[in-house]
């Protein structure tokens, strides 16, 4: 039976940035035009942590009755090492989801956006069937554009649209950087996993491009975060805050040209999931100080 700090590890809390990003940034652009709920924000982020905890779980079960973490280095896998039930970890995807759909209900209702209904069921299919289901997109190299999709764009424009009932070109920015950098995550992941994966037929994306190839694209798309906030300070030069987030580049940027892999990959995936939290933290602030000048 699995304890309490393996169900957490579980969790992949080096993952979680991935969900509080968006809101961050989202909720800095719906300020910049107007004022915000801070009970609202809270509503948006309880609903993005539910659904990269779901995902986590939905994916630990997925792969690990797949046999596709037999072998793996990094985080705890409650099922491929046999430390909780399959059952029990579907179940706990399932109550992360509902706990996700509940909160997430509750903040359409209370802001009248009824237009993101779909969308948030459309989430909540998307999380599940990236590894799970008949046809796992996760297994044919699409995982990083549903995770761009919805915890880059949806997740950050939902938040602000859910605050202001509108979507700003800051706040579209922002959520392609955001989204980049989610992205960054995944990749450092299956990066790490190359081989496994393509040994149980997991056709990543980071399988389908190679080594040498996948590398260049997490330096690309941090490329293109920092473009994002870039382009925002051309009209609103106080925004470019957010380009201090990249100081948080440095140490992983250097494994990744220098060819780190397997366990030497797991710093650099904590250490991308903390650019992403600065980023969304700065560029957040650096969105409501536009209003302040």
């Amino acid at each position: 039976m699995a304890t309490i700090a393996q169900w957490i590890d579980g969790a992949r809390p080096r993952t979680l940035p991935a969900a509080v990003a968006p809101v961050a940034v989202g909720t800095g652009a719906a300020y910049a035009q107007s004022h915000v709920s801070v009970g609202l924000a809270v509503l948006a982020l309880v609903v993005a942590l539910g659904l990269q905890i779901g995902s986590n779980y939905a994916n630990d079960y997925s792969d690990g009755v797949r046999g596709t973490d037999a072998e793996r280095v990094g985080p705890v896998r409650l099922v491929g090492q046999g430390l909780a039930a399959a059952p029990t970890v579907k179940a706990a995807a399932y109550g992360s989801f509902f706990f996700a759909a509940v909160f997430g209900l509750a903040l359409v209702a209370l802001t009248e956006t009824w237009l993101m209904l779909p969308v948030g069921a459309a989430a909540l299919v998307a999380a599940w069937r990236y590894t799970g289901g008949d046809r796992p997109y996760g297994y044919r190299g699409l995982g990083e554009v549903s995770v761009f999709l919805f915890f880059g764009l949806v997740s950050t424009l939902g938040t602000q649209y859910t605050q202001i009932h509108r979507i700003t070109w800051a706040g579209l920015l922002g959520a392609l950087g955001v989204g980049a950098l989610a992205c960054a995550l995944l990749v450092t992941n299956n990066l790490r996993d190359i081989s496994t994966d393509a040994a149980a037929g997991k056709r990543t994306l980071a399988v389908r491009l190679g080594d040498a190839r996948t590398r260049r694209l997490w330096l690309g798309l941090l490329a293109v975060a920092a473009a994002a906030v870039a382009v925002v300070g051309v009209w609103h030069p106080v925004a470019l805050v957010g380009l201090a987030a990249f100081a948080f580049a440095a140490r992983p940027a250097a494994a990744i040209r220098a060819g780190a892999t397997g366990p030497d990959l797991v710093p650099v995936l904590a250490a991308t999931g903390r650019l992403q939290l600065a980023y969304g933290v700065l560029v957040a602030v650096g969105l409501a100080l536009t209003r302040l000048r």
